[in-house]
């Protein structure tokens, strides 16, 4: 029913702006049609959280500047290793697979911008640094609001209604999803 939600950015030139994953990581990276499961959740419960779940994701991205523009691949991942449930029932899963969504939402939403970008090589990297910062703090903040008004799932109503604004939301930004192949702006 908790969420963290850690952001790791692979962008040439620019600073990490949170921590990334470890090499031994176990990652699953967003799919239409595919849903999380129990089995997924390799992580120990924290001893010191009263979480039932905690889903831990991670948006990225990675650019490259060179004669065709700029082109860039963007990536939503799950960390199994770092995510964890004490409360393993399908109503609290459907919440933590809310959370790995709302991820994707927020993936689609950076490629939205990055497609509207129009590159300028004297102001790119602190373009792209606040283009990055933008999406990832409305993240979070989404994230929190989810689980405010979800009351982490125990709002049956807000959860249902939090379910279908998700869903919508992914729809209504299909045309973003194709982030993982290379794009190129001029």
């Amino acid at each position: 029913m908790k969420n963290i939600t850690t952001c790791f950015l692979l962008m040439l030139l620019l600073p990490v702006l949170s921590f990334s994953q470890s090499k031994n990581e176990e990652l699953i990276d967003w799919k239409t049609g595919q849903k999380l499961t129990w089995s997924d959740y390799k992580g120990s419960p924290d001893p010191g959280s009263d979480a039932a779940a905690l889903t831990a994701t991670y948006l990225g991205i990675e650019y490259d500047i060179n004669e065709n523009g700029l082109s860039w691949k963007i990536q939503c991942r799950f960390s199994k290793t770092r995510s964890w449930g004490r409360s393993k029932t399908d109503y609290i899963l459907v919440h933590e697979q809310g959370h790995f969504d709302i991820a994707e939402v927020f993936a689609r939403k950076l490629n939205k911008k990055m497609s509207e970008y129009k590159f300028d090589k004297n102001s790119y990297q602190k373009d792209l640094r606040k283009i990055y910062g933008d999406i990832t703090k409305e993240k979070e903040e989404f994230q929190d609001q989810y689980d405010k008004e979800s009351d982490h799932s125990r709002n049956k109503e807000q959860q249902e209604a939090w379910t279908k604004k998700i869903a919508d939301l992914l729809n209504d930004l299909k045309g973003y999803s194709a982030y993982q192949l290379i794009t190129f702006s001029k």
